[in-house]
């Protein structure tokens, strides 16, 4: 199940009562939920906003909240992680379930693994970049 319809039937709201606070129509919200249209970085964000919950969530890339991302061990023992770094990396995995993911071609296994990939690869130039400091 999508996650905005799961978070949406999770909150007794229905298609209506979600579009009303996203200032949309119902039929906008049914698309979104389907998929039908894709969803824009601001109805994200208000998405994110209106059911307390990480972009990365809303987009499925996560199972849970991500206030408990992956971070490698060997980066956050020579670093402070900020707010501003997990803010940047959510930013950026969503750039990348977008651009990578928008045609479903790869399974789900697939996914996870270029995910995780393209998180090793960003902490990794955070820490290079520090470095330089």
């Amino acid at each position: 199940m999508n996650k905005i319809k799961q978070l949406r039937l999770a909150k007794g709201w229905t298609q209506d009562d979600l579009g009303n606070k996203l200032c949309v129509k119902r039929a906008a919200i049914s698309k979104y939920e389907t998929g039908k249209i894709p969803l824009t970085d601001d109805t994200i964000r208000k998405l994110s906003e209106i059911f307390n919950e990480s972009t990365d969530y809303i987009l499925g890339l996560t199972d849970n909240n991500l206030d408990e991302i992956n971070i490698p061990q060997e980066y956050s023992d020579k670093y402070k992680i900020t707010s501003r770094d997990k803010k940047q990396y959510l930013e950026e995995m969503k750039k990348a379930n977008e651009a990578f993911f928008m045609n479903d071609e790869l399974n789900e296994e697939s996914k996870r693994e270029m995910l995780d990939l393209m998180s090793e690869l960003f902490w990794e130039a955070k820490s290079m970049n520090k470095r330089k400091k």
